[in-house]
């Protein structure tokens, strides 16, 4: 069997397993989320762009709003990246070591979570890499012109409408053009041009959107960033950034990643190969690397940056590998471990199974007990309606929350078109992408002409809140016997109406409180 059938074989086998596995588990939060966003299509959303909300309606128009429709791209995107790797290796170094870049792709511990999980990181890193490829083709066609020139922007800007980091790869573009001296004449040709012009074509949206809601991302991004508290040095944050990343990637990939790295720097600008891929790695990761020195980054965020960084490894470790025997049996365990990892990060209790006793919260409890716990608050809110005679709307205490009991309600019941299953807690602060749908806190406007409902409430605008008068149950996270002031003095009277717990392996899982509101009046001015 050739190398190239080899990967098609491998890739096909392993994504089948992984589509075979999508229903195992709950949604994660930031799945459920993105499916509320795919529910109510928009040109750009609070934190991101509109990619991951379009693919996840693709693919639950088709296989219908559960856990196997929404992550339906997940392994598919992962199969996709990892033939480009391998397509790329190949194009740069060999056929085997395209495989083994492939191998090695598939047991890092962060890319399989992101093969299981569909979040935005799935859709950025095969755009990020699809982009890394064809803009090697566009050079390697140097100086004549080549399609891959508007091509390449166009992917870049795919990769922005999924993640706005993914704008970065201008700079490494940029970059590659400007050290590499047989290519900066590319500075005055007109493919380079094309690239930016469909790059930017693609930014219409957001920006759009932006415009017209306050410039709210750019706010979103300055706080995820820890730039508003404030800019110091915390050498803490630094070593919490890497050691995250030593756990994430695998502790001997990414070493072997980190030595050859810095192993190649000093042919930085003696190779092109090495120049190509030192500079599609090191901008965002230095980016992400100084931003932890304020506040740690998560690993995932830099995760594009690993890509270039991955290829100059193999080339760094290759022919080192093909003359040390030693050397390949520390690949081959380092595979192994990576892969073990792997395996546990998506499943911790297969090692209480076989007897470890393990804390009860771990990352896996990301993607655990929503739908039971779900199902207990969906029978709590009949028995109450029955008892009341009256229908009540929920409300949670954050957009987690929200999210997961909005896709896990078998009756969805909104209040109105476009109103989401479940709100948040009432704030004039915008939080996320809740503020910007219809909220239990809003005056609608009376139209001209309309009967007053007697006893409702206006403002001076001729608007009626519709909940004024209402009963609700409010969701909250642990076992406090109060709920937040804009609960209480929105509300003429809360009580608590119930405790739900998850349990696994005989430990809480989770925990919440659900409270009856009554007479809902808004918050006083």
């Amino acid at each position: 069997m050739s190398t190239t059938r080899a990967v098609w074989f491998f890739i096909i086998a392993l994504t089948a397993i992984r589509l075979s596995m999508l229903a195992t588990t709950d949604l994660e939060f930031d799945e459920a989320h993105y499916w509320m966003w795919s529910q109510r299509l928009a040109p750009a959303y609070f934190s991101k762009g509109p990619g991951i909300a379009f693919a996840m309606r693709a693919s639950t128009a088709v296989f219908g709003a559960n856990e196997f429709g929404v992550r339906f791209f997940s392994p598919i995107l992962a199969a996709g990246t990892s033939l480009l790797l391998f397509y790329f290796a190949r194009r740069l170094f060999s056929a085997t070591a395209g495989l083994w870049a492939a191998i090695a792709l598939n047991v890092t511990p962060i890319f399989n979570i992101g093969a299981f999980l569909m979040t935005i990181d799935s859709l950025s890193v095969f755009f990020w890499l699809a982009a890394m490829l064809t803009f090697w083709l566009a050079v390697e066609k140097s100086p004549g012109f080549s399609w891959h020139w508007p091509l390449t922007g166009l992917l870049i800007g795919l990769g922005f409408l999924s993640k706005y980091t993914n704008a970065l790869e201008l700079v490494s573009i940029l970059l590659v053009l400007a050290l590499a001296p047989r290519l900066r004449r590319e500075f005055a040709r007109p493919g380079l041009y094309l690239l930016l012009g469909f790059f930017a074509l693609c930014t219409v949206p957001p920006i759009m959107w932006n415009h017209e809601h306050a410039w709210v991302t750019l706010a979103h991004l300055r706080s995820r960033g820890g730039v508003e508290q404030g800019v110091g040095f915390h050498p803490g944050e630094v070593l919490s950034f890497l050691g995250e990343h030593f756990l994430a990637y695998s502790p001997f990939l990414f070493l072997a990643l980190a030595w050859g790295l810095v192993g190649s720097w000093r042919r930085v600008n003696q190779q092109f190969k090495v120049l190509f891929l030192m500079w599609f790695g090191l901008p965002v990761f230095l980016f992400y690397f100084l931003l932890s020195i304020n506040k740690s980054a998560a690993p995932n965020w830099d995760a594009l940056a690993f890509l270039g960084f991955g290829l100059l490894a193999i080339y760094f470790w290759w022919e080192r590998l093909e003359t040390s025997v030693i050397l390949r049996l520390c690949a081959g365990v380092a595979l192994l471990i990576g892969l073990v990892m792997s395996v546990i990060a998506l499943d911790t209790d297969l090692l209480r199974t076989a007897g470890y006793q393990l804390p009860r919260s771990d990352p896996s409890d990301r993607m655990r007990g929503w739908k039971s716990a779900t199902g207990a608050v969906e029978k709590m809110r009949t028995d109450l309606e029955a008892q009341l005679g009256e229908k009540l709307f929920l409300i949670a205490d954050a957009r987690d929350r929200a999210s997961e009991i909005s896709f896990y309600l078998r009756d969805k019941r909104p209040e109105g078109p476009g109103h989401p299953p479940v709100y948040i807690t009432e704030s004039q602060d915008l939080v996320n992408q809740f503020s910007f749908w219809p909220r239990y806190d809003e005056f609608v406007e009376l139209k001209l002409g309309a009967p007053r409902p007697e006893g409702e409430v206006y403002t001076e605008e001729n608007g009626i809140n519709p909940f004024v008068g209402r009963d609700a149950l409010f969701i909250r996270e642990g076992e406090k016997q109060n709920v937040p002031h804009n609960i209480r003095a929105a509300f003429q009277a809360t009580e608590l109406a119930g405790t739900i717990e998850v349990r696994r392996y005989g430990e809480v899982l989770r925990t919440w409180q659900v409270f009856l509101c009554r007479n809902y009046r808004t918050l006083p001015l």
